[in-house]
């Protein structure tokens, strides 16, 4: 299996300690997500290491008798060890003063650091659970809730076991996730896994059933959103995705998994030492091993390699097992790190080789332009809240993120469209029709279009001769009014004559001043259609001639120097009866680079009657 095939990673920089022996105990704090290698009760040595500390915290302590458990406060401050059952050892002498108490026979429990959530499994069989929730140094109890077991259990003992829970926020929502070994329903086989909805406010409710198609030992994690299973007998893995479509059967949704099972990447294991000693090649490591012990939300840890990854979900090979275009784009827009594979996808759907068809490529255009549309939905209302004033009444106006899922006009642009309408041999009937498809899919959500767009369109147009269309777009509005459009077409004219009249008539919608057109259009180096423009308009004899000359100039075109020389040359006649420019004209530099370029022959001489 090539490289490209496997979506799941393990990170390139795990956190590496001292593997479990019998003198090295190791513990797992799951809120600061430390690892503690405790050496000796603590005697020889205790070294800390989490993922985010560049440098391992080490120290010694007495021993007094096996660790249980032991964890830091957050930030480090505080150092708490359990050697017993009932108690608990804070190494600093403290105060510590009960807040609040509750009377539960507890079976187990479970805390999540993120959202601040413990959860403890109550009654008999253990599968009616209460969430307590913790803000600010208060308690909040929130409903508690029952797991359905698989079937009605046949003895009286503890059913429900902590290692089939887990805790994870999944697109900005709590859940519980329940391992279920067996399906509620006799026609199905396998297990699955039941996520329930645990609000801050409200009861819990089921909401969602991951199939998965097969029995044996499961592990769970949370990556990107993305629920991932794991399967120890067959050494793979399988991602679900609860915000794609699934089976709705009035209460619950079934969801199975978005793309067929893979093994994590094969990873080597760095051979640690001295250079010269470290030439020999790294050892694979054995991945799904027994010794794995998965945390929330991404985390494995190998106890008996000593090594904590983070799980990571790898995006471009998705690209090819999703074949479903809509799909894939569902899929992708919901994930972290999106933008460079959503556009690697909209330039493969275009290529020669993956092209796909037109109703696809519509729908790809209108998934982006929805998620675009949001963001500038979200932006727009920010800024009017702000200018209402309302930042300062409320505090919890915050500017919109702008993630990766958002696509605009100048990324499409600039990393796929230019780039495809230069491709010789695509079918310009295709290349026209793709580019008209995206601008349907931004007037259909209502996203101004930009000018550079029309710009590509009228020069595939233009390149291919197909002129009568860009009439009939023009003519039809397809194309939206604007300066910068009417200046190209201006600049159109003799290739095309009608496009002087389209681009005057769009100019005219426009309400546009005449003087702004000319200057758009001599910043433009467009000399000779700003002055026909000016003489179409009857506004030819006020000019300054100054103004066109040094355009003119500027062009470093002397043919065309000498027309616009020309032209006012002849107009000076006309009006005043003589060729020469008067001083208030300030044009002697042009009249001088004039006869330096064509000689003093070529200037007009006055005619007289």
């Amino acid at each position: 299996m090539g490289e490209e095939d496997y979506y799941l990673e393990l990170c390139e920089r795990p956190v590496h300690f001292e593997k479990a022996n019998p003198v090295n105990c190791v513990f797992f704090d799951e809120a600061n997500k430390q690892v503690f290698a405790v050496r000796s009760g603590g005697a020889t040595g205790v070294v800390v290491k989490g993922p985010d500390d560049r440098s391992p915290i080490s120290f010694r302590m007495e021993d007094k008798g096996e660790v249980k458990c032991i964890k830091f406060s957050l930030e480090n401050k505080i150092l708490a060890v359990q050697r017993t059952s009932k108690t608990v050892v804070l190494p600093e002498k403290r105060n510590l003063k009960l807040l609040k108490s509750q009377n539960i026979n507890v079976n187990w429990y479970m805390y999540c650091p993120e959202s601040a959530v413990i959860l403890l499994s109550t009654t008999v069989l253990g599968n009616v659970l209460q969430p307590f929730y913790f803000r600010a140094g208060t308690m909040s109890k929130l409903p508690k809730f029952e797991i359905e077991l698989p079937a009605a259990p046949k003895s009286t003992k503890l059913n429900l076991s902590e290692r089939d829970i887990a805790m994870a926020t999944i697109y900005r929502q709590l859940y519980v996730l329940f391992l279920r070994h067996h399906s509620r329903t006799s026609n199905s086989t396998g297990a699955e896994v039941v996520l329930y909805h645990l609000p801050r406010e409200g009861a819990c409710k089921k909401m969602h059933i991951l199939k998965l198609n097969r029995t044996g030992k499961f592990a769970l994690n949370v990556v990107d959103n993305l629920v991932v299973v794991h399967h120890q007998d067959t050494e793979t893995s399988v991602i679900f995705d609860i915000k794609l479509r699934g089976e709705f059967d009035g209460t619950v949704t079934f969801h199975h998994p978005v793309l067929p099972a893979r093994s994590i990447q094969p990873y080597q294991i760095p051979i640690a030492g001295p250079a010269p000693v470290t030439s020999q090649s790294p050892v694979p490591c054995k991945l799904y091993s027994s010794s794995w012990i998965v945390f929330q939300p991404d985390i494995i840890i190998s106890a008996s390699q000593g090594y904590l990854w983070n799980l990571q979900v790898k995006l471009q090979p998705i690209v090819n097992l999703l074949p479903d275009k809509g799909r894939l784009m569902d899929f992708l827009l919901q994930r972290k790190e999106c933008k460079m594979v959503i556009l690697s996808v909209c330039s493969q759907m275009l290529s020669e080789s993956d092209r796909a068809t037109l109703p696809v490529i519509a729908t790809v255009f209108d998934k982006l332009n929805h998620e675009y549309k949001k963001y500038l939905d979200a932006e727009q209302s920010y800024t009017m809240a702000v200018e209402a004033g309302q930042s300062r009444s409320s505090p919890l106006l915050k500017r919109p993120v702008r993630t990766q899922a958002v696509i605009d006009q100048s990324d499409m642009y600039t990393h796929v469209l230019s780039a495809f309408t230069e491709k010789k041999e695509m079918p310009h009937k295709f290349v026209i029709a793709v580019l008209m498809e995206y601008i349907r899919s931004l007037n259909q959500f209502q996203i101004p279009v930009q000018h550079y767009l029309h710009e590509l369109v009228i020069k595939t147009l233009v390149q291919h001769n197909l002129f009568y269309m860009l009439h009939q777009f023009l003519q039809y509005h397809v194309l939206s009014d604007s300066k910068p459009l009417a200046c190209l077409l201006l600049s159109l004219e003799s290739f095309y004559p009608p496009a002087h009249q389209l681009s005057l008539d769009m100019l005219k919608r426009l309400s546009t001043a005449n003087d702004e057109i000319v200057e758009v259009l001599l910043s433009k180096h467009q000399v000779l259609a700003a002055l026909r423009f000016i003489r179409g308009i009857g506004g030819h004899d006020n000019i300054s001639a100054r103004k066109f000359l040094d355009a003119a100039k500027q062009t470093e075109d002397n043919m065309l120097f000498y027309t616009i020389f020309r032209f006012f040359e002849q107009r000076n006649q006309r009006l005043r009866g003589n060729p020469n420019f008067t001083p208030g004209e300030h044009c002697e530099e042009h009249v001088a680079f004039f006869k330096q370029v064509f000689g003093d022959q070529a200037l007009m001489k006055p005619t007289t009657f």
